[in-house]
Parts: structure tokens; C-alpha cells; sequence
């Protein structure tokens, strides 16, 4: 009997998944349990709408994160504070700092658990930092600490 997954069934497939199981399994545990539905013609194509607009929505937010990523790229920071002799900071700039500049600056809202530092930015110069905006997409700002 084909069924149609209500809920992620270990063992058996996930949440929309179409398989193939015995009546007896289907009657006795996946229907009683509400974990499944027998898989009729009109059950079959609401699933298939709900993936294909599903699509569209990822492929929507993917254009949207490629375009902010446009924006991201042109944008160069200047970030003036204090510093010793050598040129080492008195502090750091963290990725907050950057995030906060960013929608000060140029009024785009940047999580700062999406960029990526590897440790904070403790000495003068120029640097490139990687924001990711979405799963595949990134965009590197051009960020340069210089003395007050």
C-alpha cells in the first residue's frame, strides 16, 4: 500500500515522502498513530504544489541574497580608532562593530553571526571579510582601520 509520511517515520522516510509499506503496517500503527495517509490522487498533487512552491520560494530568497550580495561586494568601510605606536589597536574591531556601521552607513542589516572573522581585527590596514548571506552565497567587504 502507498502511503504518504505525515511526520518523519525513522526508518522509513521523511515528513512527504511517498513509500510503499505492508496494509497491515499502514492500519495498525502508521494510520492509528497519524504518522501517515493513504496516498489518493488529490493528496499526491496538493504535495507535489506544496514542493513546487516551495521552489519558488528558495529560488526568490536566492535572488534576493544574490542581489544584496551585489550591494555587499561595492561597499568599503573606514573605521577610524585609537592605536599604539606599532600599530596595534587599543581593543578590536568585532564583527558587531562591522554589522552596526554597515546599517549606519548604508542602511542594509547585516546579522553579525554572518560574518565571518576569524578572530577580531586588532591591528591598522586594510581587510576583506566574508559575509555569507545565504547557504551558497557570499560577499566579501573591503573593511579599513586606520588611526584617529
Amino acid at each position: 500500500m502507498k502511503v504518504v509520511l505525515l511526520q518523519d517515520v525513522k526508518s522509513l522516510g521523511k515528513k512527504d515522502d511517498i513509500v510503499n509499506v505492508s496494509d497491515g503496517y499502514a492500519r495498525n500503527f502508521l494510520f492509528p498513530k497519524k504518522l501517515a495517509v493513504e496516498a489518493t490522487v488529490g493528496k499526491l498533487n496538493e504535495i507535489s504544489d506544496k514542493k513546487s512552491s516551495l521552489e519558488n520560494k528558495k529560488k526568490k530568497e536566492l535572488e534576493k541574497a544574490k542581489a544584496l550580495a551585489e550591494k555587499l561586494n561595492k561597499i568599503e568601510i573606514l573605521i577610524k580608532t585609537k592605536a599604539g605606536v606599532n600599530g596595534k589597536l587599543f581593543g578590536s574591531i568585532t564583527a558587531k562593530d562591522i554589522a552596526d556601521i554597515i546599517k549606519q552607513k548604508h542602511k542594509i542589516e547585516v546579522d553579525k553571526k554572518k560574518i565571518v572573522l576569524d578572530d577580531a581585527i586588532k591591528s591598522l590596514g586594510t581587510q576583506e571579510v566574508e559575509i555569507k548571506v545565504y547557504p551558497e552565497v557570499t560577499a566579501k567587504v573591503k573593511v579599513t582601520v586606520a588611526q584617529e
